[in-house]
């Protein structure tokens, strides 16, 4: 019996069965397109605004930090451009690396450390309570983070204030001091009401955050950790850190970034406008040199650095939400 083979396709003949020949092929390229363009084309109205609103304020600032800009050539005009004169200034600047870099620094690292350990304690505390009193307690600590800052900056103003101030009254009710003493005149003491200000204000941030990652915490790890022996401390990092390492992540960096630019705690305090130079921070230093010293382009280098230094802090952020993603 002989077999009859089917012929084969020829190369060309297999070569025309692409989609973009078959009908309605390039019309399906088309749909995938649109499809893929979709998303950018729902937010391209929301981008357009921020641009509008964000980034070419943003390019003003930095094309007024390359010129020599002030009064005159606000009232003429006239652009006096000296390049980067204004950033090497500033980088060459005693003031910068002696005081403003070290408050700025500083103040951020210890500030945001207080934040996250207090709302992490309070989490705990609130972890603890019942449904009722939770909600009791979560809704009195977020009056504080409600509170705008410069209401908060005022409270704290009148408490350490040198002649009706409550601290002051409380040590010379108990002896601890002779007279009244101005609390803002020194360094650390000036920076400590400031932290205290702005560990008030974002604690609640910080605690309701943690409380959602801890609510989430299985109690059958926590419960077979302590009938193994293991205490609170030990259960803690153990158990509770490891699993909630993308929320202190998270918090952490916004914190960072907030506690960089705080600005309202510090200019509103006695001094803190620049009367008492050596509080200065990077962000009151922008503002006193631009519009106390009428120097607006070095002001604006000053604003440039700021958001640099800001810019690279959210770039940590934006990558760590995405290695969270890929857990």
């Amino acid at each position: 019996m002989s077999t009859v083979h089917a012929p084969l396709p020829t190369p060309t003949e297999a070569g025309n069965n692409t989609p973009a020949s078959v009908p309605g092929g390039r019309r399906s390229n088309r749909f995938t397109l649109l499809a893929k363009s979709r998303p950018w084309l729902l937010l391209a109205p929301g981008l357009i605004i921020l641009a509008g609103l964000m980034l070419w304020p943003l390019v003003q600032v930095f094309i007024y930090s390359l010129q020599d800009y002030g009064l005159r050539e606000i009232n003429t005009g006239e652009n006096n451009w000296i390049g980067f004169g204004n950033y090497i200034e500033a980088l060459t600047d005693e003031t910068l690396w002696t005081v403003v870099l070290p408050n700025t620094v500083g103040f951020a690292a210890v500030a945001v450390f207080t934040t996250v350990a207090v709302g992490t304690l309070v989490a705990l505390l609130l972890q603890r309570l019942g449904k009722t009193w939770r909600l009791i307690v979560a809704s009195c600590i977020m009056i504080a983070w409600a509170m705008p800052a410069v209401t908060g900056t005022y409270v704290w103003t009148f408490i350490f204030d040198a002649d009706r101030g409550i601290f002051n009254d409380m040590l010379l009710g108990l002896g601890l001091i002779d007279g009244p003493v101005n609390w803002f005149t020194n360094q650390w003491s000036f920076y400590a009401i400031v932290l205290l200000n702005v560990v008030h204000h974002g604690f609640p941030f910080v605690a309701i955050t943690v409380l959602a990652g801890l609510l989430g915490v299985s109690k059958e790890m926590l419960e077979a950790a302590a009938m193994d022996g293991a205490g609170a401390w030990r259960r803690f990092w153990q158990i509770v850190f490891p699993t909630l390492r993308p929320v202190f992540s998270v918090v952490i960096i916004l914190s960072t970034i907030w506690d960089f630019k705080v600005f309202a705690q510090v200019y509103l305090m006695p001094g803190g406008s620049g009367s008492n130079r050596s509080v200065l921070n990077l962000g009151v230093w922008s503002y006193v040199e631009s519009f106390g010293q009428n120097r607006y382009g070095f002001g604006a280098a000053l604003a440039v650095l700021l958001t640099l230094v800001l810019i690279g802090i959210t770039i940590v952020y934006i990558r760590s939400l995405m290695k969270e993603d890929e857990l």
